[in-house]
């Protein structure tokens, strides 16, 4: 590929991969672009925004296309496993956005077409991508800390955010959708010393179940890793409606036998009030009058061009498809191992009681 030109498709119009593909749009290897969305009007305003080549309602026809090397899919997650194997199928690198799938059933037959095919999949776990953590990853792989023992994450947001999400689809929860954040950034920091093997969890219901949709306001999760490691991960997506942050307000630490790490991830240090509102850019026609500014999970539109963790995560799977330099993308079957935990997590809060890794199949 390093000879030609990408040719990227860009399969789903919403909000992501509205991003992914303006992002593409302007990388100077990117020759040919392509949208695919279910929804057609949707891909052509999306191709005339990306002055793209091509657009259609047929992702088949999209992902077939000669001109196209590679592929973006950021279709809703229930909706990931048919153009994955596509692509793979036709020999073309697949960026996916983050979770894999929500079944680990799914999950085991996209790695059985990774592995028939040898293709290349990347999952787009783009907290990885944002600086704080990636100078954290340098840390650890300097073994400043030593071995780590233990650790905790926590990652709040409003319950604006949270219905948005879910009226987009009901099986994207806190913990499989958004929680599966802290599950990669623990294991990649983790990653050459253990896995999970025992969660315990808890959950507290309330607004959202009144709301009609049968998940936890706030869940609370302890994970024990192959080596002893002990891990806590917690989330609220329950805050207020109008709390300040337009995103995941987070905060990481890590204890090492030789070190300690404290990540401040809430977005604090940037404040802004404004009587005219602030725009929420997650949940369309939703204000703020004050807002933590750099909260927002994907990054932030500044003086023409988009900052932040996916930005960094999408230029940095363009660039390595014509250097072929390795990335920090989760690979597959970390993905699947994210994908595990966090429905362990879920299955501890309904039943109670630990609950063992690996899940039986």
């Amino acid at each position: 590929m390093a000879d030609k030109p990408l040719g990227i498709a860009v399969i789903g119009a919403g909000r992501i991969g509205t991003l992914r593909a303006r992002l593409a749009a302007k990388h100077p290897s990117v020759g040919f672009l392509a949208i695919s969305d279910i929804n057609l009007d949707k891909a052509k305003t999306l191709a005339e925004t990306c002055n793209a080549n091509f657009y259609s309602d047929n992702n088949e026809e999209v992902i077939s296309r000669p001109e196209v090397n590679a592929v973006i899919v950021s279709t809703p997650e229930q909706l990931h496993a048919a153009p994955i194997k596509k692509a793979l199928e036709l020999g073309k690198p697949v960026l996916v956005e983050k979770p894999i799938s929500f079944s680990l059933q799914e999950a085991d037959e996209i790695l059985e077409v990774l592995k028939r095919t040898n293709g290349k999949l990347n999952i787009g776990y783009s907290r990885r991508f944002k600086e704080c953590y990636l100078r954290a990853k340098e840390q650890v792989l300097h073994q400043r800390l030593g071995k780590i023992i233990g650790g905790t994450a926590r990652v709040y947001n409003s319950r604006a955010q949270a219905f948005s999400i879910l009226k987009r689809d009901p099986h994207a929860t806190p913990v499989v959708d958004v929680l599966t954040y802290y599950v990669d950034l623990m294991c990649w920091l983790l990653e050459d010393q253990a896995t999970p093997v025992e969660i315990i969890a808890r959950g507290q219901t309330g607004i959202f179940r009144e709301a009609g949709f049968p998940i936890d306001d706030v869940t609370w999760a302890i994970i024990t890793f192959s080596d002893g490691a002990v891990i806590n991960l917690g989330i609220s997506y329950a805050l207020p409606e109008r709390y300040p942050t337009l995103g995941q307000s987070d905060r990481l630490e890590l204890l090492g036998l030789e070190g300690t790490m404290i990540i401040d991830d809430d977005h604090m240090d940037h404040i802004l009030y404004s009587d005219r509102g602030v725009p929420h850019a997650y949940v369309p026609d939703h204000q703020v009058n004050m807002a933590f500014l750099g909260s927002n999970t994907a990054g932030d539109w500044a003086c023409g061009d988009f900052w932040g963790p996916l930005g960094n995560e999408t230029r940095s799977w363009l660039d390595a498809l014509i250097t072929g330099q390795p990335t920090m993308h989760t690979t597959p079957n970390q993905a699947r191992i994210n994908l595990e935990t966090t429905l362990a997590i879920e299955l501890a809060v309904r039943t109670g009681e630990a609950v063992r890794l690996p899940l039986p199949k």
